[in-house]
């Protein structure tokens, strides 16, 4: 009895602790104008460099031009160690100066694609179709940076 009576103190001191430790949005920390779109994606395990490969004519090329237009601040790909180990093996990132940058917008549209170009669409279009037969997308997560003050 003694120990359930113990045990009931520790769980109410612990949840005290946690409710009065209450963060509060520019007062302890702000937050980003910036956002990043990431993209969780779980490769088959002895597919990684074939989707890399296919990534790098057609994912990174594309973000250049985003890059180069100033419609994005940065890109990123990352590889697990572990590619059996979780939910997912591979992480895309894009990050923007603000979700503004996010919104659709014709003309930006129009200059990309006249930028990318009929040629870099169609080998785009011919190396996602053979996407499916190797990973399968788990997530789509849009983030900003928190900074402690």
């Amino acid at each position: 009895m003694k120990i359930s009576q113990y045990f009931a103190g520790l769980v109410l001191i612990c949840c005290g602790s946690v409710a009065s430790a209450d963060l509060e949005i520019w007062t302890d920390y702000d937050v980003s104008d910036g956002v990043s779109n990431v993209t969780t994606v779980k490769v088959d395990s002895n597919m990684i460099d074939k989707y890399l490969e296919g990534l790098r004519s057609s994912w990174v090329p594309a973000n250049e031009v985003l890059k180069e237009q100033g419609r994005i601040k940065d890109y990123g790909i990352y590889v697990s160690e572990l590619p059996n180990g979780g939910d997912f093996n591979v992480i895309l990132v894009v990050r923007f100066e603000s979700s503004a940058d996010m919104q659709p917008n014709k003309e930006q549209y129009e200059a990309f694609m006249k930028a990318w170009g009929k040629e870099n669409q169609e080998k785009s279009d011919k190396i996602v179709v053979t996407y499916p037969d190797i990973r399968t997308i788990t997530g789509e997560y849009l983030f900003r940076e928190v900074t402690m003050k």
